[in-house]
C-alpha cells in the first residue's frame, strides 16, 4: 500500500477534498500548546546555564538549582544543602543530578505527550484534521518507546519533589535572624504544594497506589488513597499547566530579590 492510500485517501473511505470539513479555529489549542512550552524550555534553558541569582537572602533556592550539587554551589554559601560533588563547568547545571530526570518525567508524562503529540508532531494536531504523517506505529518502536520509562522515572520525580519541600521547609530558617517568615516563603510553599498536586496526580501514581489489585474491599487503606489521586488525576492537565507557571514566578522571585531588584517582604521576623 503506497503512502497515497493509507489514512484518509485508502480505499473504502469518504471522499473528501478538502484538508479538513471543521469551520472553527482547530489550530488554536496545538498553536497556544506551542507557545507555551516553547517560552518555558528557553526560560528554563538560560536559567539553568545562567549560574547565578539562584539563592537569596541565605535561604530561598531556586527550584531551577534544586538540589545545588555543584562546587560552584560554594559561590553561594547555604545554597548546597546535600553537599557539592559534581565538577564546577559552564556547560553543567548546577542541579545536573536532577534535571535530566524532571525532564524525562514531564516529556513522558499522558497529558504533555498528548500537548506536543498535537502540536509539534501534529499527530494528530486536532479531532477530524487528519496528520501529514504517512506511516504510524505510534510508541512501539524507537524513539517513541521510551515513553515507557515514565513510571520508573515517577519515583525520581517523589524523591526530586521530597527534596523541594526540604528547600522550602528550611527557608524559614534565616542563618542569623532565626525563624522568619517572608513572601519568598509563600511563594516557595505554594509551588511546592503545585508540584505535589501534579505528581501524585500523575497515572503512573494512581497505578502504583491501586492499579494491581484485584479487591478493593481487601485494601482499604490502599483504595482510599487510590479514590483521592483518583479525584486529583482529573485535574492532571490543569495541574501540569499551572506548574509551569509557579516554576517560573517562584525561580523569577527568588532571581529578583538575588539580583537586588527587588526586597523580600518580612511577614514575621
Amino acid at each position: 500500500m503506497t503512502a497515497a492510500t493509507r489514512g484518509v485517501e485508502a480505499p473504502g473511505r469518504a471522499e473528501v477534498g478538502a484538508r479538513t470539513l471543521r469551520t472553527d479555529r482547530w489550530w488554536l489549542p496545538p498553536a497556544a500548546t506551542t507557545v507555551g512550552l516553547l517560552i518555558f524550555v528557553v526560560y528554563a534553558t538560560v536559567r539553568a546555564f545562567q549560574q547565578q541569582y539562584f539563592f537569596a537572602d541565605e535561604r530561598y533556592l531556586t527550584p531551577f538549582y534544586s538540589p545545588c550539587v555543584s562546587l560552584g554551589c560554594a559561590s553561594e554559601p547555604g545554597s548546597a544543602h546535600f553537599g557539592m560533588f559534581l565538577p564546577d563547568h559552564p556547560l553543567l547545571p548546577y542541579a545536573a543530578i536532577s534535571l535530566p530526570f524532571l525532564l524525562a518525567f514531564r516529556l513522558t508524562c499522558y497529558y504533555y505527550r498528548k500537548a506536543y503529540y498535537r502540536s509539534f508532531w501534529l499527530a494528530p494536531a486536532a479531532c477530524a484534521v487528519p496528520e501529514p504523517h504517512a506511516t504510524y506505529t505510534g510508541e512501539t518502536r524507537f524513539p517513541l518507546i521510551l515513553q515507557n520509562v515514565h513510571r520508573y522515572v515517577f519515583y525520581i520525580a517523589v524523591i526530586v519533589s521530597v527534596i523541594n519541600t526540604y528547600d522550602a521547609i528550611v527557608a524559614f530558617r534565616h542563618p542569623t535572624d532565626g525563624f522568619v517568615v517572608g513572601i519568598g516563603n509563600l511563594v516557595l510553599l505554594v509551588n511546592v504544594v503545585l508540584l505535589w498536586c501534579y505528581t501524585l496526580s500523575c497515572h503512573s501514581c494512581r497505578h502504583v497506589m491501586g492499579g494491581r489489585l484485584a479487591h478493593f474491599s481487601k485494601h482499604p487503606v490502599r483504595y482510599r488513597i487510590w479514590t483521592w489521586i483518583s479525584a486529583l488525576n482529573t485535574r492532571h492537565a490543569t495541574f501540569a499547566w499551572i506548574t509551569l507557571g509557579t516554576l517560573v514566578a517562584t525561580d523569577l522571585y527568588v532571581l529578583l530579590v538575588a539580583s537586588g531588584t527587588i526586597t523580600d517582604l518580612r511577614l514575621v521576623g
